[in-house]
């Protein structure tokens, strides 16, 4: 399937639900645009906790439905049990009041910690991230409908991107695509066409990547748990400015063009 269709004149953007599965079960059905779908398996399995590396994913297979396609993913035996286990916990007793309570502890699930982690960026890096994002963007270009993310190394720009409908998808296509081409994320920093939301640092941090920029705004609870977490968070990653929302020491000075 192509990411666009020609509508009236108009390049526009496809989207397709995506059902993800691990060992037969389906954990996520979402929308998203059909290209790099098995990035966008691998990454949605890290950045979501079901694996933390690629060696245990043993299998991957696209099937596709007449209203669909599902990304299947075969976990090792270790993780399959650990999956399995997971599924229980969550299928426990309705109607007592607390049968969400598993779902909002996995919404502010506990994340790795980045405190430790250094960078090479400097702030001219991040002064023309979104410009080099830019230029990456072919199907955003053919259609203006889709986000994209980027990943972003010192000295060099942007060296990999993934485009999708969803934000979050195109962040998990990224990591998914790093994650198969054994590059490591600590590495460099991610920047994103979107706002930098809660959970856009969750999968920044679960990725182990150290640095998120934005070029949008970022929500409070970012900002939170970003700190915690200990990921540079920046935002309004406009060039030539940017601002930074925690971890500033990350970055090695540069040309003052922080706003």
């Amino acid at each position: 399937m192509t990411p666009f269709r020609h509508i009236s004149g108009r390049d526009l953007a496809e989207e397709t639900p995506v059902a993800i599965s691990f060992n037969g079960t389906t954990q996520a059905v979402m929308m998203a645009s059909p290209q790099d779908l098995k990035d966008f398996a691998y990454g949605f399995a890290l950045s979501e906790g079901f694996v933390s590396e690629i060696a245990q994913i043993e299998r991957f297979e696209i099937v596709t439905h007449d209203k669909g396609v599902e990304a299947q993913l075969w976990l090792s035996a270790k993780k399959a049990e650990a999956l399995a286990a997971r599924r229980r916990k969550m299928a426990g007793p309705v109607g007592c009041g607390l049968c969400g309570i598993d779902s909002l502890h996995e919404a502010m699930r506990a994340l790795p910690s980045l405190n430790s982690v250094t960078s090479d960026l400097e702030q001219s890096d991040l002064a023309t991230a979104s410009d080099h994002l830019r230029s990456q963007q072919p199907l955003h270009d053919q259609t203006r409908a889709v986000h994209a993310a980027g990943f972003l190394v010192a000295g060099k720009g942007i060296v990999m991107a993934r485009e999708d409908v969803g934000r979050h998808n195109a962040l998990d296509k990224l990591i998914g695509a790093l994650m198969r081409a054994g590059r490591d994320p600590a590495t460099g920093a991610f920047v994103i066409t979107s706002r930098a939301s809660m959970d856009m640092v969750q999968k920044t941090a679960m990725a182990r990547c150290s640095t998120l920029i934005a070029v949008s705004a970022p929500t409070a609870l970012a900002v939170d748990v970003a700190t915690e977490a200990g990921v540079t968070l920046v935002a309004y990653a406009r060039s030539p400015e940017f601002e930074i929302f925690s971890h500033p020491n990350r970055i090695e000075a540069g040309p003052k063009n922080v706003t």
